[in-house]
């Protein structure tokens, strides 16, 4: 009985500590808020990123057009995801921006839009290949030039295939935010390392770290699964 009860002492006085000493809790929302701006604004730039690369490849595949274009963009995904996540977000610091005075949230959204953007372009690049070639001629049969056509017959139909692995890239982008505190920007992760510095205790900070982060994958998994029910309904 003593035990439990120093237990719940020891617990309390660790929770009172993490969240409610010098505001500390103001310190995950703060965190939380900077992520989700990472993340967001990563993923609006790695989306429009990537369908322009995919056009491009897809393009080039189809017409035989557009060959320096896509030379440029076979080179930029072989960097890309030949490269650590973490060493190109090091090197848009330090070196790109190294000499120019600029907030550290624009420098990592552009890293992780870069970073993202490779991988979304394959994505979509598959969802493209996928779709039967007869349709793009159906389509240029009809008078459509090649532009209009993917954008009226052929990306309609590759969203609704690509919508799952593309909702998995935002998961991953997600994550992949948590190493921005390697360029001293205090996101979510960063938060809870630094209230775990404070409290000398890794427990209710790293632990509430996580169990934000789950939370905000499990909304976004329910959010992803809504709008292929929508889609699916949409096809019958």
């Amino acid at each position: 009985m003593e035990f439990l009860q120093n237990l719940a002492a020891n617990l309390s006085e660790q929770f009172v500590a993490t969240f409610i000493t010098e505001q500390r809790y103001m310190l995950f929302v703060n965190g939380l808020k900077t992520t989700l701006i990472i993340t967001l604004s990563a993923a609006l730039l790695g989306i429009v990123l990537g369908f322009c690369i995919a056009y491009v490849r897809t393009t080039y595949d189809r017409t035989g057009k557009m060959g320096f274009l896509n030379v440029l963009c076979k080179v930029y995904l072989s960097v890309i995801r030949g490269t650590p996540t973490m060493i190109q977000l090091l090197i848009m610091y330090f070196i790109i921006f190294g000499s120019v005075k600029i907030d550290k949230v624009p420098v990592a959204i552009l890293a992780f839009g870069i970073n993202s953007g490779a991988y979304v372009a394959e994505i979509f690049r598959s969802g493209i290949m996928s779709i039967p070639v007869g349709q793009m001629e159906a389509a240029r049969s009809l008078g459509l030039n090649y532009t209009q056509a993917t954008w009226k017959i052929i990306l309609p139909q590759a969203v609704k295939n690509v919508l799952p692995a593309l909702g998995n890239e935002m998961i991953v982008l997600l994550k992949e935010t948590s190493i921005s505190g390697y360029i001293a920007l205090q996101d979510l992760t960063k938060a809870g390392d630094i209230i775990r510095s404070r409290t000398y205790s890794p427990y209710f900070p790293l632990l509430s770290v996580a169990l934000i982060y789950l939370v905000i994958v499990m909304l976004m998994e329910r959010l992803l699964t809504m709008m292929e029910v929508r889609l699916a309904q949409s096809d019958r």
